[in-house]
């Protein structure tokens, strides 16, 4: 589903070099649940970014569902990531002054339209009664806790049916019995089909998807690819 093929990234100031990113290589297969694991600055987030199209590699290149993206445009990048990711972020990016609804079938408006007004609602609804909010949704933001803003986050992430999620650290403003429930809503997700990558600080959280990939230095450490027993969709069936 998503191919990094020796991508470096190095950030430039007047007069320092950083290297984010040196040589990564990494597959991840249709339908995997992956965390990718490290200490702060070591190129987590930045592999990340790179993999949702947000920012372009140095060098090197990224192929998502067999689409090459080097020489893309602006708009056809944004086109193939409309199309094919969710992002879920650890502070939310909620927009205050709207409520729960417009919040989530905001990402849609970017999209050629599709959908009428009504099945546009419709969608929403539905996303929403995923994550169990349909209750909550002429609610805003600020009425409602972290747990449920982040669940909000999530259904915002799955109104263009993306193949792929990634989620850069969903459970690190949460409680751990807020992060469990994120993570619940994520198994199952995966346990449907999706292709999701998470950064995560959390050894626990990490142990729960179906691989870690884990980082130092912008490079992936070699021969530490730990696969569960079993398939965060195995572990659903069992429960």
């Amino acid at each position: 589903m998503i191919t990094l093929d020796n991508i470096s990234k190095i950030f430039y100031t007047s007069d320092v070099q950083t290297h984010a990113l040196d040589s990564v290589n990494l597959t991840i297969d249709r339908g995997e649940f992956v965390s990718i694991m490290g200490p702060s600055g070591c190129g987590k987030s930045t592999m990340l970014n790179i993999m949702g199209l947000l920012d372009e590699p140095t060098s090197g290149s990224l192929t998502i569902d067999g689409v090459n993206s080097a020489g893309m445009t602006d708009k056809q990048l944004a086109a193939l990531r409309n199309r094919k990711l969710g992002f879920i972020f650890q502070s939310f990016h909620l927009i205050p002054a709207l409520n729960v609804m417009d919040n989530v079938t905001l990402p849609m408006l970017y999209r050629p339209r599709s959908l009428s007004g009504a099945e546009l609602r419709k969608r929403a609804e539905e996303v929403l009664a995923k994550v169990d909010l349909a209750h909550r949704m002429k609610h805003f933001p600020t009425q409602l806790s972290g747990g449920q803003c982040q669940r909000v986050a999530i259904a915002r992430a799955l109104m263009g049916a993306p193949e792929v999620i990634l989620a850069d650290e969903p459970t690190g403003n949460l409680d751990s019995k807020m992060g469990a429930e994120i993570m619940a809503i994520l198994k199952h997700l995966n346990a449907e089909g999706t292709t999701i990558v998470m950064v995560t600080h959390d050894e626990k959280i990490a142990e729960q998807t179906g691989r870690i990939v884990r980082m130092e230095d912008g490079k992936i450490i070699p021969d530490i690819y730990k696969v569960s027993r079993v398939s965060p969709a195995e572990a659903l069936h069992n429960e």
